[in-house]
């Protein structure tokens, strides 16, 4: 193999990387749907070992667990349930903070 080939390889996998990353950072909840789909499709009973368990490694980790975000329902947390609601009382004061010049 070339030097050429191995270094396009190199770089194309970085960026690769790079971009997952910034969009895991930057787009959480896109990110984690996009996974669960990919995760759901690779892991069906029809499909070979090697992509159920490759499925199962995509999956992501609050839907392994069964916690906030996998759908179970489970209102252990209280994610699930509508907000408490707060009573109004006295408003609070706003305080205004001259910006310091440097």
């Amino acid at each position: 193999m070339s030097f050429e080939i191995v270094q396009s390889l190199v770089l194309g996998a970085l960026l690769l990387y790079s971009v997952a990353f910034a969009a895991r950072k930057l787009a959480p909840e896109i990110t984690r749907r996009a996974l669960g789909r990919m995760s759901a499709a690779l892991d069906r009973p029809e499909r070979g070992r090697l992509l159920r368990r490759i499925g199962r490694w995509l999956q992501p980790a609050e839907a392994r667990s069964g916690g906030c975000g996998s759908g179970d329902g489970c209102g252990t947390c209280g994610g699930c349930a509508p907000a408490p609601h707060i009573e109004a009382s006295a408003p609070m004061p706003l305080h205004i903070r001259p910006r310091k010049h440097s």
